[in-house]
C-alpha cells in the first residue's frame, strides 16, 4: 500500500473512532464533574460509593482473588472470593474499602497488596432541569454541583423565565455523614419537597440562592405568564411577568406611546375570576407618569390597549396644526430656494 493510501486510511480510522466516542458520550447522558478540568477537591477523588457502583478489585500475585464486584442494595460488597463477611462500601471512598479488603485477606495471605478502582458509577440518579432553559436535560453529577452550574450546563435561562427556580427533592441524600452531595442550603432545612429560589438573588451571588443539587432532583426554571400590550405603542408585543410588572413599565418596555396615543385613558382588559368575560379597566397613564396616581400592577393574561386620539380632539388638532405649519414652512422655504 502506498504512503498516501496509508495516511488516508489512518485519517478514516481516527474519524471513525471520534464518531464512536461521541455516540458513546451521548448515550451515557450529560455528566458534570467527569473531566479533570471540572473536578474540585470534593470531586471524584473523594467520591462516596453507593449501591450499583462497580469496583475492580485486584490482589497482586493472586489472580484467583481478583474480580469486578457490584455494591449490593444494602451497600455492601458480598461477592469477593473466600470472604464470608461482607465489606461495607456505601458512603465510603474506594481507598477506605481497599484497606478493609486488605485487612480481610490478611487472614489468608501475608501482607496482601490490594487495589480498588471504581469502573462504573451508577448509584446516583441524574438531576433533571427543565422549564425556561435553552436545553432541558438530565445531568449525571460526579461531584458536588451547585444550582448555577446546572443552569449553565442547560444553556442558561430564556427570556420567558419568570424570576424563580423550583428545586424538588425526589429522594433523600444517600450518605448521612458530611461529604459529597450534602445539602448546604439553610432555606431547605433538610426537609423534602419544593424549595423556591429567586433568579435575582442568584445573579447577586447570594449563597443561599445557590444550593447544592442532590442526585434525582428535579429543577424547573418557571416560565412567566404573559401580558399583551397592543394599540398605539411603538412596539406592540407580548411581555412576561417577572416579579411585579406595572402598567407604566409594560408601556415603556413596548417602546412607549406613539404621538397620537390616547394616554389619558388606557384600557386594561382583565379576565373575570371564575366566570366568562373580561373587565374593562381604565387608567390615566399621564397621571401615573406624573406621580399623581399610583402605578397599576398587571396580572397574568391582561391585555393593555393604548387607544388613539381622535383627529378632532385637543391633542389631535394640535398635532395636525403643527404638521401643517411644519409642512407649510418647508414648502415656502423650498419655493424660496428654487425660484
Amino acid at each position: 500500500m502506498s504512503t498516501k493510501n496509508l495516511i488516508f486510511a489512518a485519517i478514516l480510522a481516527s474519524f471513525a473512532l471520534g464518531l464512536s466516542a461521541i455516540a458513546q458520550e451521548q448515550s451515557q447522558g450529560t455528566v458534570l464533574g467527569s473531566s479533570a478540568a471540572s473536578i474540585d477537591h470534593k470531586g471524584i477523588r473523594n467520591y462516596l460509593l453507593g449501591p450499583g457502583d462497580v469496583l475492580d478489585v485486584r490482589v497482586f500475585g493472586q489472580s484467583d482473588l481478583s474480580s469486578q464486584v457490584e455494591i449490593d442494595a444494602d451497600g455492601n460488597i458480598s461477592s469477593l472470593p473466600f470472604l464470608e463477611t461482607p465489606i461495607r462500601a456505601q458512603c465510603r471512598t474506594d481507598k477506605e474499602v481497599q484497606k478493609d479488603i486488605a485487612t480481610a485477606y490478611a487472614k489468608y495471605i501475608k501482607n496482601p497488596q490490594v487495589s480498588v478502582r471504581v469502573v462504573d458509577r451508577k448509584s446516583r440518579q441524574p438531576a433533571t432541569i427543565s422549564g425556561a432553559v435553552r436545553s432541558p436535560m438530565q445531568v449525571t453529577m460526579m461531584r458536588q454541583v451547585r444550582l448555577h452550574e446546572l443552569i449553565t450546563k442547560a444553556g442558561g435561562w430564556t427570556d420567558r423565565a419568570s424570576g424563580t427556580i423550583e428545586v424538588m427533592h425526589t429522594e433523600p441524600p444517600m450518605c448521612a455523614e458530611p461529604g459529597i452531595f450534602q445539602n448546604a442550603s439553610l432555606s431547605e432545612k433538610g426537609n423534602f419537597g419544593i424549595a423556591v429560589f429567586k433568579i435575582s438573588d442568584l445573579k447577586m451571588g447570594k449563597e443561599e440562592a445557590d444550593p447544592y443539587i442532590w442526585p434525582g432532583d428535579i429543577v424547573r426554571v418557571t416560565e412567566g405568564d404573559p401580558v399583551y400590550v397592543t394599540g398605539s405603542v411603538i412596539n406592540p408585543r407580548e411581555l412576561v411577568i417577572r416579579d411585579q410588572l406595572t402598567l407604566a413599565r409594560a408601556i415603556a418596555m413596548s417602546g412607549g406611546p406613539t404621538r397620537m396615543a390616547r394616554t389619558n385613558e388606557v384600557h386594561v382588559y382583565r379576565q373575570k375570576e371564575g366566570q366568562a368575560g373580561q373587565d374593562d379597566l381604565k387608567f390615566n397613564y399621564d397621571a401615573i407618569k406624573k406621580g399623581k396616581t399610583p402605578d397599576v400592577e398587571l396580572k397574568p393574561f391582561d391585555i393593555v390597549d393604548v387607544g388613539e386620539s381622535s383627529l378632532f380632539s385637543g391633542k389631535g388638532m394640535g398635532d395636525m396644526l403643527r404638521n401643517l405649519v411644519r409642512g407649510s414652512s418647508g414648502l415656502i422655504l423650498q419655493r424660496g430656494v428654487i425660484y
